[in-house]
């Protein structure tokens, strides 16, 4: 349990939260597979294999070369898809395909925090038309998401412009911790995977949640607490434990303060290394 409130004079902390296989039990952007195939947005032969991508991440077999394939697969997949219909899509399944997977443990985790008084951060690789609803249904206060091309037409072009994924993640934290005011030392990350060690031993209370067999060995190395989420439950058979905070939900994937600071830091760096689309994070 978490204890320490901040006090009105202290920093600014935070406790930042991979999305997938962390907060949810599945990968956040293959599980609108089905609405998306319903949508006519993609084909049956499409639902299938993103049901056997999202097998391979859920087993934890997927490495990073595989994960780069996932993301090109995914790239070429959304390529000409409505940007508008995405959002009605995940707007109309939200509750039925997100709620019921949110981890129990991570709820509480939230809530506890935010009693604490620290902001709750949503960093993940899946696209921020996913994230977003996602980061406001649990509360969060600001997410930082992959970011895809929006042509003039109003479909994604296949392209990328802001990958958050490995170090790019531990970017985007320190760069919010730049703009607003967070001691890094005292603030929390979660995460499930080794894609995500630069976030975690940014911050100086570091957990790994339903670890990789790579994190699970950094974690043993490092002496981080190992933590195992396997209670998924609808938010609204919490109530009234489960509250949702006072404030608004930041959940613009550039609000980072300042309209668009973390992009603006690490939006080069992650340009020249990835051109595609989000992938389970």
């Amino acid at each position: 349990m978490l204890s320490v409130v901040e006090n009105c004079f202290s920093p600014r902390t935070a406790a930042f939260f991979d999305l997938d296989k962390t907060v949810i039990a599945k990968s956040s952007t293959l599980t609108f597979s089905k609405s998306f195939y319903q949508g006519g947005l993609i084909n049956r032969r499409a639902v299938l294999r993103t049901a056997y991508t999202q097998f391979v991440f859920l087993a934890g077999g997927a490495d990073h070369d595989q994960m780069e394939r996932m993301r090109e697969y995914l790239s070429a997949l959304c390529k000409g898809w409505n940007v508008q219909q995405v959002k009605e899509i995940v707007a109309e399944t939200l509750h039925d395909l997100i709620d019921p997977i949110i981890y129990d443990e991570a709820a509480t985790l939230i809530e506890e925090h935010h009693t604490a008084g620290r902001d709750v951060v949503i960093v993940s690789t899946s696209g921020a038309e996913v994230v977003e609803p996602i980061g406001e249904l649990l509360g969060a206060d600001r997410v930082v998401a992959t970011r895809m091309v929006v042509g003039d037409d109003g479909c994604f072009t296949g392209e990328i412009e802001y990958y958050a994924y490995g170090p790019t993640k531990a970017e985007a934290v320190r760069a919010l911790a730049d703009s607003e005011g967070y001691d890094l030392s005292r603030c929390f990350a979660y995460s499930d995977s080794a894609t995500d060690v630069p976030m975690l031993e940014s911050v100086g209370h570091p957990h790994a949640v339903n670890p990789d067999r790579a994190l699970r060995r950094e974690a043993t190395l490092r002496d981080w607490p190992i933590l195992v989420f396997n209670r998924p439950v609808r938010l609204k058979q919490r109530l009234p434990a489960f509250s949702m905070p006072p404030r608004p939900a930041l959940v613009a994937a550039a609000a980072v303060g300042a309209a668009a600071v973390t992009a603006g830091l690490v939006w080069y760096a992650s340009r020249r290394r990835t051109a595609g689309a989000a992938v389970p994070g």
